[in-house]
């Protein structure tokens, strides 16, 4: 169950949203979304559908165009959005750790020079300087870009090199708001990446603790998901299909993720979305960082005295251990 503290907080986040974003979206104007999470990583659509999820909250509308990184064409986005915001999606993308997806950025920034163009909450970090200074003239030659950015440490690099407006927002996956709650099928389970942005955790030592990450998808699955949700849409606009045929994905894999990480009464993570949907779900869970320390950042700039079910460790021996007492604690309060 949602304790009183992470409720109260994603009610307050959600309210931050609302408050840093709402002033870029008219009623009557239709709007563009760019950078579709077609990837196997669940936070990334738990992010899409908190986009989704505010847009129909707070203006019971969606995007009139949607693209991923592969399919983006600027002439069909001018014909279906011939005025309007263009928003990119959010995350933790903004530098040089995922290369394509900032190139991909920077295409957009640069061809609609004439347009108001939003960046969902980011995260951000560069190990180049000539890439970030690369970065920034792109943003500096654009005179109408808003940088949502979603911890400190990335508002102060973006104050020094970006010349644009720039906001501080938490990230877009809390405007989804409480999950139901779900049974868990056993005491922990450890959610720690495989990737690039991977925590140091050494050899892993613990066999009574399933070791996961949630970038493993049963493709046919996904693809039934599209599917459905195309015949869904029925005989609306190709633009209303793809919406649809996309964002069925998102929620598949979302569900995905929450079904995978409701297993455990206790999570270990060095995810940020695992951390996030954690919260949602009410399920309490133990924090190591990510390479970079983004998990850290947002819990520092929007709730450094944490969210009531969250505890922080720095390395994975720790993780453990706490997993271990805060789950006896819980166990010996029940009996």
């Amino acid at each position: 169950m949602t304790s009183i503290a992470s409720a109260a907080l994603i009610s307050r986040l959600g309210s931050m949203i609302n408050d840093c974003l709402g002033r870029y979206v008219e009623p009557d104007q239709p709007l563009a979304i760019v950078d579709f999470p077609d990837i196997r990583n669940c936070g990334d659509s738990a992010i899409w559908l908190g986009e989704m999820a505010w847009l129909k909250r707070h203006f019971g509308k969606e995007p009139s165009y949607v693209c991923r990184l592969h399919d983006f064409s600027e002439s069909e986005l001018r014909k279906a959005v011939p005025e309007g915001p263009i928003f990119i999606h959010g995350g933790g993308s903004f530098g040089d750790i995922w290369h394509g997806i900032q190139d991909f950025r920077e295409r957009v920034i640069e061809a609609f020079p004439d347009r108001t163009i939003i960046q969902f909450p980011q995260s951000i970090h560069y190990n180049s300087p000539e890439r970030l200074a690369q970065s920034a003239g792109v943003v500096g030659r654009h005179k109408n870009f808003k940088l949502m950015v979603r911890d400190r440490v990335s508002r102060e690099i973006a104050e020094k090199h970006f010349d644009c407006e720039i906001t501080l927002c938490p990230d877009m996956a809390f405007a989804i708001g409480p999950l139901p709650p779900r049974p868990s099928s056993f005491p922990i389970l450890a959610m720690l990446r495989e990737d690039l942005e991977k925590a140091d955790i050494g050899k892993w030592t613990f066999p009574d603790i399933p070791r996961e990450d949630w970038i493993t998808e049963n493709r046919y699955k996904v693809k039934l998901a599209k599917l459905g949700g195309a015949i869904r849409a029925g005989f609306t606009s190709g633009a209303v299909r793809k919406y649809r045929f996309l964002d069925a994905a998102a929620n598949q894999r979302f569900e995905r993720g929450i079904s995978q990480i409701a297993r455990g009464e206790m999570i270990v993570t060095d995810r940020l979305h695992v951390h996030i949907c954690s919260t949602l779900l009410g399920r309490p869970h133990v924090v190591l960082d990510n390479s970079y320390g983004k998990i850290g950042r947002l819990m520092d700039t929007f709730y450094p005295e944490g969210t009531g079910i969250t505890w922080r460790a720095t390395d994975v021996e720790e993780a453990v251990s706490l997993a271990r007492a805060q789950l006896s604690r819980v166990e010996s309060a029940a009996a």
